[in-house]
């Protein structure tokens, strides 16, 4: 499985590799809120959270589904411009101005799509303005407890105000403690974006796309990249263009922007960070026997970025709710997977603190 961007005619004046500020305070939001994501950034968690004033701590639980998953298309909003080819903002102000740029469909759309499974990789209308889709996210996010609820019901009623919410929260980070962390990473990013830049120019596509990961190639025809994933997507560059941004914060998350109209986007980590130490010879055989089959594999992907209903797994996967119990209890068994009960619905998650102790290789596939 893969996200394929179909580049065909891409001009190589329209590939950019650029830092982009609210892209990063995305990362580290998400780090923030799924700190065993990220073993290698704990200290930095613990210095945050430690003086993070209470009330913007409240805050950022009020719409954590933005970004504790991965983090939302809103974080890369210079893709969803018009014309395909703004490059993000040199800072942060400027790419809040970009993201209010996009129309509310936009917005809505991209703000949905973890918690209400909207369309992504292709046309159609929006929960703005198509009932049955407004209906099924409301029934979605309260599946996903009472404050998605209440947040996708204020959304849906009135975009333009939870936009000015968003924007003034993503402020306030900036000054409580964003603002310090970026002028320490601009540095280590722009050095990337300018070596990443020389492969562009003297080797090649090629060479800056396998400088990103090994899970990034170019076919021979240099017409499609193909990035290894537990998922499948395609988007196409069209008459756009193409960007490659750096984070410091996202190891081991390697994500491709594809959503239909807007430009595609190869988000990648710079740097990675160490697996803690691994289990014992009895719990890997058990761990790794329960990992043996595909279904399971790509139901990890799923419970590794968020917490899942049996009846989402059902939906998600195609199979019926037996067949995914079965794997779910095989998981469970395996001590890969930890359930707690929210209200009626019981919901399921990977520990991915777990997983990480079966070595670098299998995280990244899975967060990738």
């Amino acid at each position: 499985m893969s996200v394929s961007i179909d580049i065909t005619g891409l001009r190589p004046e329209r590939i950019a590799v650029v830092p982009s500020p609210l892209a990063e305070l995305g990362m580290a939001l998400h780090a923030l809120s799924e700190p065993s994501h990220h073993p290698g950034l704990q200290g930095w968690v613990t210095g945050v959270t430690a003086r993070l004033d209470p009330h913007l701590a409240d805050r950022m639980c009020e719409a954590d589904f933005l970004w504790r998953t991965t983090f939302s298309d809103l974080f890369l909003p210079s893709a969803g411009i018009p014309g395909r080819v703004t490059l993000p903002g040199e800072t942060l102000v400027e790419e809040l101005d970009l993201l209010d740029k996009l129309s509310d469909e936009q917005f809505v759309g991209a703000a949905l799509e973890f918690t209400c499974a909207l369309p992504y990789g292709a046309p159609g209308a929006g929960p703005l303005t198509d009932e049955g889709l407004r209906r099924r996210s409301l029934e979605l996010a309260a599946a996903r407890g009472p404050r998605q609820t209440e947040f996708t019901e204020r959304l849906l009623a009135d975009p333009p105000r939870i936009r000015a919410w968003l924007r003034q929260f993503l402020q306030d980070c900036d000054e409580a403690f964003f603002a310090e962390t970026w002028s320490r990473l601009r540095h280590q990013l722009a050095a990337d974006t300018r070596h990443k830049t020389d492969l562009l120019r003297h080797k090649g596509l090629a060479e800056a796309l396998a400088s990103v990961s090994p899970a990034v190639t170019l076919d021979g025809t240099g017409g499609r990249i193909s990035v290894d994933k537990l998922g499948d997507g395609r988007t196409a560059t069209g008459d756009g263009g193409l960007l490659l941004i750096p984070t410091s914060l996202g190891w081991p998350h390697l994500m491709v922007l594809h959503r239909y109209g807007w430009q595609p986007v190869l988000h990648y980590p710079v740097g990675s960070a160490e697996p803690a130490a691994p289990p014992t010879v009895e719990q890997l055989a058990l761990r790794m026997t329960a990992l043996s089959h595909p279904v399971r594999m790509r139901m990890c992907r799923n419970l590794a970025r968020s917490a899942y209903t049996t009846g989402e797994l059902v939906q998600v996967h195609g199979m019926t709710a037996p067949e995914i119990s079965r794997h779910l209890g095989v998981l469970k068994k395996a001590g890969l997977v930890t359930t707690r009960r929210r209200g009626r619905y019981v919901l399921h998650q990977l520990d991915v603190a777990v997983v990480a102790r079966l070595g670098s290789d299998f995280l990244e596939g899975i967060l990738r």
